[in-house]
């Protein structure tokens, strides 16, 4: 069983999403996160957590970033195509323009 590192995408800043969020809009968009959740059962690992604001930095130098990640879980499964498959009907994609990444995690020899 190997880990997914599961990168959510979206052109909306997250901040502005829930800024832009009636409370009935943000209780329904859990919801429908713990619907995902649920019916994934144990191939969730860890559900995750929206993420804000990104920084990049290089060699001397760190700047504002402008990458559309948005949020992230962890995910089991025993192949990347079974992990893609946990994440059908995802309610991340029923924005427009969103998308996921799936990216696995590499273990480190002795590590």
């Amino acid at each position: 069983m190997a880990k997914y590192l599961i990168l959510y995408r979206s052109p909306t800043p997250t901040r502005d999403q829930m800024a832009n969020a009636t409370p009935e809009q943000m209780k329904a968009g859990m919801d429908a996160w713990m619907a995902w959740a649920g019916k994934a059962g144990d191939k969730v690992a860890d559900l995750g957590s929206p993420l804000a604001h990104s920084t990049h930095v290089g060699p001397g130098s760190a700047a504002s970033g402008g990458a559309d990640v948005c949020g992230y879980s962890i995910l089991e499964a025993d192949s990347a195509e079974e992990a893609a498959g946990a994440l059908d009907g995802h309610p991340h994609l029923e924005m427009p323009g969103n998308s996921i990444e799936v990216l696995e995690l590499v273990t480190m020899p002795g590590m």
